[in-house]
């Protein structure tokens, strides 16, 4: 169930960064509400998982959803680079979150 948690608070970490761009700064009230509930949300649920998993492997893949989800979705919503070293790079980033799942101690 651990796991579980930091892949949902991951996904959290992804709405609560994409919110930031609709914010305007925290100007926009909707948007920042979600945002904040959001990071709420996601803090708490990786607090969850790491009362068993280490910190470092969970915090280590916990951002790595949160940047690479992120960067789906600039790609996705906002137009942002497809350049391939780009794809690469996100692709090693999946690459890594995966290698610390497997031979994670817990």
């Amino acid at each position: 169930m651990d796991w579980f948690y930091l892949f949902i608070a991951g996904l959290f970490e992804v709405a609560w960064a994409v919110g930031l761009k609709y914010t305007e700064g925290f100007t926009r009230l909707r948007p920042s509400v979600f945002t904040v509930i959001a990071m709420a949300f996601s803090f708490i649920l990786l607090a969850q998982a790491l009362k068993t998993i280490p910190v470092g492997t969970g915090y280590a893949v916990w951002t790595g959803i949160g940047a690479t989800g992120t960067a789906l979705i600039g790609i996705l919503l906002f137009g942002e680079s497809r350049d391939i070293g780009r794809i690469v790079s996100l692709i090693l980033i999946i690459a890594g979150i995966l290698g610390l799942k497997l031979t994670a101690s817990h």
